[in-house]
């Protein structure tokens, strides 16, 4: 599997990611656990060490998911996982107390694992927004 070094983190992952939305979230029922726990850890058998998901899929249940099922491989892999979602009502919530919230499950082990990349959603929108207008 090729890899590829993410920006200027050094962070070295599989060319090929894995975004996990659907095994709990968003196309039909949340699939078999189980069976998601399985084509993970399958996926790192075959060299997938970038797992993508997202506080708002479940929400949490997909973190949850990918948190359980690459903790004994947590050494091999990064999983990128974005927050900064208001879930009770739609909208982003970029305030530091969420962001220090966020961070805190994370390390706490109720979020993924510390292998995680974070992003922003409020902050990239706004980003995005500004340089767009710029143009």
């Amino acid at each position: 599997m090729q890899k590829r070094k993410l920006g200027n983190s050094n962070l070295e992952v599989s060319a090929i990611g894995l975004g996990c939305m659907g095994m709990s979230a968003s196309y039909g029922p949340p699939a078999d656990r189980q069976e998601m726990i399985a084509l993970l850890r399958s996926a790192v058998e075959r060299g997938v060490t970038f797992f993508d998901t997202a506080e708002v899929y479940g929400p949490f249940t997909n973190e949850e998911l990918v948190g359980e099922a690459l903790a004994p491989l947590r050494d091999q892999v990064v999983i990128a996982t974005k927050f900064g979602f208001k879930l009770d009502g739609g909208g982003v919530d970029s305030r530091l107390e969420h962001i220090r919230e966020v961070a805190e499950a994370s390390s706490s082990g109720s979020g993924p694992t510390s292998s995680t990349c974070s992003t922003n959603i409020g902050l990239t929108r706004t980003f995005r927004s500004k340089t767009w207008q710029e143009q």
